[in-house]
């Protein structure tokens, strides 16, 4: 078995430039994944794993094959080589190397009725990890995100979604291109907006729907507004105007869930 001991070989020193920049992993087509339960996640949502590293003293090559299988290769690594990939404090002793997904919107498998969840240009990572997280929860068929600000593979969302960024279908797109497939796909939008809304709780999610958010500063864009079936609201009765994407996301997609008798 391969063994590195060195943080100054030339593959960790390409697997921390996979980490740190976008441009590295769109360049590789690959990606790092941290932990024991994602690496389980990713496998199961069909991610292709070439490659594990792991740390023998936290974990045994027997797990290991029971996570990702006898073909993937496995380099033994030192300690300080480990300190240099991983994020966590709580360490598990293992990363693997895997390939990235083609986020196509025409690769997306729909229900007949399909619930969707769009965002519009979310840039914090940890919104991207939390509305991927309720849209597990809520087992919705994708989340489609709309003129992205940053890479899906970014460490910091595969962190924060806790897995389930390889438990959702995802696919991204420009807004109008979005907006295009819904309406081919005769997908109802509800776009959460201050603008000419109605509150959110008066429409019938039970028919295809997508469900449209926008940032927190901004908003959505006049693309959403003007091509909706009906802009929504949730009403606010505190000082401001605006909550927490997320939050926003979650109420919506489960008061969809409630009318679908979940």
């Amino acid at each position: 078995m391969k063994q590195i001991t060195s943080a100054q070989n030339p593959f960790i020193k390409s697997l921390v430039l996979l980490q740190e920049k976008s441009k590295a992993r769109k360049q590789s087509g690959a990606f790092l994944i941290e932990g024991q339960r994602e690496i389980e996640l990713a496998t199961k949502g069909g991610y292709e794993i070439e490659t594990i590293l792991f740390l023998s003293d936290l974990i045994s090559e027997n797990q290991i094959t029971k996570l990702a299988g006898r073909t993937v290769e496995l380099i033994e690594i030192s300690k300080d080589v480990y300190q240099k990939l991983a994020y966590r404090d709580t360490t598990e002793g293992i990363l693997a190397v895997a390939k990235t997904k083609s986020l196509a919107l025409s690769d997306l498998k729909l229900s007949e009725k399909p619930l969707i969840l769009v965002a519009e240009a979310p840039e914090k990572p940890g919104n991207i990890g939390a509305m991927l997280r309720t849209a597990d929860a809520a087992n919705i068929d994708a989340v489609i995100i709309a003129n992205p600000k940053g890479d899906l593979f970014n460490p910091n969302i595969v962190r924060s979604s806790v897995g389930c960024l390889f438990t959702n279908q995802i696919a991204s797109g420009t807004t109008q291109e979005i907006i295009d497939f819904l309406k081919a796909k005769k997908i109802n939008i509800y776009a959460a907006t201050l603008q000419n809304s109605t509150s959110y709780h008066t429409q019938d999610y039970t028919k295809p729907t997508a469900l449209v958010v926008g940032t927190e500063a901004t908003g959505l864009s006049d693309e959403w507004r003007d091509n909706a079936t009906q802009n929504i609201i949730i009403p606010m009765q505190g000082e401001i105007d605006s909550m927490n994407v997320s939050v926003a996301a979650a109420i919506l997609i489960f008061e969809a869930k409630r009318q679908r008798g979940f």
